[in-house]
């Protein structure tokens, strides 16, 4: 078992901190190696579908790998949306599947199937541990493969990884028998090269960007970084371009468009004209707005550059022309400065202005910083307005889509409904904040909504496949990788209830906030076209259900918090946030009808503003 214990000893020489493991059998030996070794910190889940995505919270939080152990048979199946997540979202995981030895597979004998590559093509690689370590060479053999593996998890594009170990039996020491880790157990550590861009290439990016029309910067996914929100800044500023982004792009900092999913929404077609890129520049990775992946396919640009050190790179918007090589930090730091023979102005370009300056070139959005005025584009969601985007440029839009929303949620008269909730919640969050969305209507109204400036609220979601199969204990493992911070998760009842096994472990979570928005049913689907207009709707879309999460709270030993107005929930938020009260469900009650009519006379009323 020397090479099996050498495991957990390699692991750890790599940094590898934090090991989450699910109790078996087969797995006997690596559970043993794992959990006596004095550096690491190994946490028992004993569902392997929330473990996995508890281990993926844990790596997203930490920025490193984390590995993850279970048993043989359908144990590691169970880890498969996880892994698949984890690989659209470049997060390195390390996942040691326990297995029978080759000559049991296929005869009928338990807990046995065909582990061999076992998540395909969602993993960067797979790699089949020596059933025999006795011969020096072959024991050689298992710490390379484990090298390699953690290696190629980390290397750029990060990712998971799947090491399946067939096991004999004995398991288990003897009585007295320690568990040894060799010291000199071979280490081979595979360090990225950190490019950057040739000063021909470099040459030719500026040609190219000064003789583009109209350019435009759109940031996909990706995890908060002060140096590349600093380049993007530089840059933003020196080539006169505006910045596009997601609420999951965490690029808010540096003042981007957000608000796009409002007014792409409601612009007619003439307006989006004027906001068509002839280069488009692009890095991260997924969007969450269709809006704006409908605009910018139907644009056409005439060049699309995407940022990408490594890997394959997706054409999403069916435009790409050109992968630039490098990280985006040192794209942008190198292309930001400019010679005096560039000139500062390019042909066609939006130039990058500050909220106050938006607002004092275009007399009708007055002085207030916030985009306030004296006359209201909106007073409710009946009005009729005019189109007060004239010109259109991406900052001026977004500027009207700013004040468009403030004046959209002042009408007292409305229901109490989710999207409004929302609003509140997203209100309160602390300073420090990390936000996880759970999939479905949360991270679209938290797109559309924004979240309040100046607060450094980090934004997580699992975009990688959009599931909502593990949001909940993506937002756990976030909490138990940083106790200090403030974790909250704004999550649908379906999604909720979907993962209650989350909880199902033995590790205080005081920095976790849950917010559970329950429509009793998927209310979603009341709201996007198509299934709303079915009669089967009620039946066979919405998932109806009548479960609170009273007895979750009850079971786990969680604060609950239930809401039913817009007083009770004003009321719960202070509380509910404040550092004493500790892990906590905060549970708002609402309409699926009612929430699907507040919604549509949201959509109606961007359509009345913008057209």
């Amino acid at each position: 078992m020397q090479a099996i214990h050498n495991i957990a000893e390699i692991c750890a020489r790599h940094g590898i901190t934090d090991v989450v493991l699910s109790p078996g059998s087969r797995s006997a030996p690596l559970t043993l190696a794992f959990a006596r070794h004095p550096d690491l910190t190994v946490r028992v889940v004993p569902d392997e579908r929330a473990a996995a995505f508890i281990g993926l919270g844990i790596a997203q939080a930490q920025r490193r790998a984390v590995a993850l152990v279970c048993t043989s048979g359908t144990a590691g199946l169970n880890y498969a949306p996880a892994v698949a997540e984890a690989f659209f979202q470049h997060i390195p995981l390390v996942i040691f599947t326990a297995d029978r030895p080759p000559e049991w597979i296929d005869q009928l004998d338990g807990q046995t199937i065909r582990q061999r590559n076992l998540y395909g093509a969602h993993a960067k690689g797979a790699f089949e541990f020596p059933v025999d370590t006795s011969h020096a060479d072959a024991k050689w053999h298992s710490a390379r493969i484990v090298n390699e593996a953690i290696n190629l998890a980390q290397a750029a594009p990060a990712g998971p990884v799947q090491v399946n170990v067939p096991l004999r039996e004995p398991f288990y020491p003897k009585a007295g028998e320690e568990i040894v880790y060799e010291r000199d157990v071979q280490i081979t550590h595979n360090h990225d090269s950190k490019p950057t861009l040739s000063p021909a290439e470099i040459l030719d990016l500026r040609q190219q960007l000064r003789a583009a029309g109209r350019v435009v910067v759109v940031a996909g996914q990706q995890p908060s970084n002060p140096g590349l929100l600093a380049a993007l800044y530089e840059f933003a500023q020196a080539r006169q371009v505006p910045v596009v982004g997601d609420i999951i792009a965490n690029v808010g900092e540096v003042s981007a468009v957000q608000r796009q999913d409002i007014f792409l929404a409601g612009l007619s077609k003439d307006d989006k004209v004027a906001l068509k890129p002839d280069l488009l520049i692009t890095f991260g990775q997924s969007l969450i707005s269709k809006s704006l992946k409908l605009f910018l396919r139907d644009a056409a640009p005439a060049q699309h550059w995407h940022l990408q050190a490594a890997g394959e790179a997706a054409d999403t918007f069916r435009s790409l022309t050109r992968v630039v090589r490098v990280q985006p930090a040192v794209f942008f730091q190198q292309l930001s400065v400019l010679k005096i023979s560039e000139g500062v102005v390019f042909k066609g370009s939006n130039p990058i202005l500050s909220a106050p300056q938006i607002l004092s070139k275009h007399s009708d959005f007055g002085s207030n910083p916030n985009g306030a005025t004296d006359n209201p584009v909106v007073t409710s969601a009946n009005s009729e307005v005019r189109n007060v985007i004239q010109p259109v440029t991406w900052q001026h839009a977004d500027a009207a889509a700013a004040k468009f929303l403030r004046q959209f949620f002042t009408d007292e008269s409305q229901p109490f409904n989710e999207f409004s909730a929302f609003r509140h919640a997203l209100a309160a969050l602390l300073e420090s904040t990390a936000l996880h969305l759970a999939n479905s209507m949360a991270v679209r109204y938290a797109n559309i909504l924004g979240l309040p400036q100046g607060r450094q609220i980090e934004v997580f979601a699992n975009r990688g496949t959009s599931g909502i199969d593990g949001c909940t204990s993506t937002a756990v493992g976030a909490a138990l990788a940083q106790p200090g911070r403030p974790v909250v998760l704004l999550t649908g009842d379906v999604a909720f209830f979907y993962d209650r096994n989350a909880f199902w472990h033995n590790y205080p979570l005081p920095n976790l906030r849950v917010v559970l928005f329950n429509n009793h049913g998927g209310g979603i689907f009341r709201i996007i076209d198509g299934p709303r207009q079915q009669p089967e709707l009620d039946e066979f879309f919405e998932t109806r259900q009548l479960l609170t999460a009273e007895n979750t709270a009850r079971d786990f030993n969680l604060r609950y918090f239930p809401v039913l107005s817009f007083a009770e929930l004003e009321a719960a938020l202070p509380v509910f946030f404040a550092a004493e009260t500790g892990a906590a469900i905060l549970e708002v009650f609402t309409d699926s009808k009612t929430n699907a009519a507040f919604f549509e006379e949201y959509r109606a009323a961007v359509k009345a503003a913008f057209a």
